[in-house]
């Protein structure tokens, strides 16, 4: 048996209350025109009154229509909040003895997600993480980013090699690009003019093993930097330098994958070490003069400051980034810190024991 229940939905309920201050202003209103003597007195404080009268129910609308605003906006950001969150999950501060943060600024006004993509997981291969660069910025290319993040989440536990982690992601984009291209042109051939035939991903594979040791796969997009802090008699001092000088791959989507692609191998991250992804859209802020963010200084002053605390280190390059371009950057940007607390040894609050050199493979 079906049970109805009766009474007002709410949809009628909230449509109640939106509309319920509007007419009782207008029905004082008419009220007042129709009833009140003084409406109708042509005399200089007769006038004065009604235009009062008048002048407080237009005012009172203007306020209610203002809040009713302001409520529907709070009511899309969450929502839209919510969405992003799912979208680029918030980062644990710690995985499997690595200490983690990340950001994101979107250069897209009102977004908190962008072109920009990344994340970290734990997996029993090693820590994986993706950092990727959608063609375009803000809020276009966040199906592209959901299509890729949604693959590396389950690639990333299933495929006991990074290469393989590459070639699923690969072809999950085919599959949105070719959804998204017949998705504007319905029962015809998208052809080579079409936008999405344009478009393509600059993407960085990471593993991080348990050993520490690091190897990834880079189709196009910036190296990582290794960060070290040093103790010494002059204070704290900072290091920063990419992990390797090989040549990438090409960039996912207009290009096909070798067959076989070959790990490049990073060395190894040391208790204490940091590792610092970025997008392109953090090297390549310009200034009003046109030169680029230096972003190695700015890491290094960033190290100083606070020593390879993780979100410390992405709040003092954000800063430097956003003073740089004296506001929103014009593309998106995305930085991720990893520290190795695996047997670290300290020193004091935020100071590290000097370690050898090692070699960059």
């Amino acid at each position: 048996m079906i049970r109805i229940k009766a009474g007002v939905p709410p949809w009628l309920r909230s449509s109640a209350r939106a509309l319920g201050l509007p007419m009782l202003w207008g029905a004082v209103a008419i009220t007042y025109k129709l009833v009140c003597p003084l409406a109708h007195d042509a005399g200089f404080g007769a006038r004065l009154v009604t235009g009062a009268v008048f002048f407080a129910v237009g005012t009172g609308l203007v306020v209610h229509v203002r809040y009713a605003l302001l409520r529907e906006v709070r009511q899309i950001r969450k929502v839209a909040a919510a969405a992003q969150n799912v979208l680029l999950r918030p980062l644990p501060p710690r995985v499997a003895g690595l200490a983690l943060a990340g950001g994101q600024l979107s250069a897209e006004r009102g977004a908190s997600v962008g072109g920009d993509l990344y994340d970290v997981l734990a997996t029993e291969h090693g820590v994986r993480i993706v950092m990727g660069d959608v063609r375009g910025h803000g809020l276009a290319a966040l199906s592209t980013v959901a299509a890729v993040l949604g693959s590396f989440r389950e690639a990333g536990h299933d495929e006991p090699e990074l290469a393989g982690v590459l070639r699923r992601l690969d072809r999950a984009l085919a599959r949105h690009l070719g959804e998204r291209a017949r998705c504007e042109r319905p029962g015809g051939d998208p052809g080579p003019d079409s936008p999405v035939a344009e478009e393509f991903v600059t993407l960085l594979l990471v593993e991080i093993r348990a050993d520490g040791g690091i190897v990834a796969l880079n189709c196009g997009h910036p190296w990582p930097y290794r960060l070290r802090s040093l103790s010494g008699p002059r204070g704290v001092r900072g290091r920063a330098f990419p992990v390797t000088e090989a040549d990438p791959l090409p960039p996912l989507g207009p290009f096909p994958l070798p067959a076989e692609p070959a790990l490049v191998p990073c060395g190894p991250l040391l208790p204490g070490e940091a590792l610092f992804l970025h997008t392109d859209g953090v090297a390549d802020a310009r200034d009003a003069r046109g030169r680029f963010f230096p972003l190695e200084i700015a890491l290094i002053e960033a190290i100083r400051s606070d020593p390879l605390a993780p979100d410390a280190v992405i709040r003092a390059v954000f800063r430097q980034l956003l003073r740089h371009t004296r506001g929103l950057p014009t593309d998106d940007a995305a930085v991720l810190v990893l520290r190795n607390d695996r047997g670290r040894t300290r020193a004091g609050r935020g100071t590290y024991l000097p370690r050898p050199a090692h070699r960059v493979v």
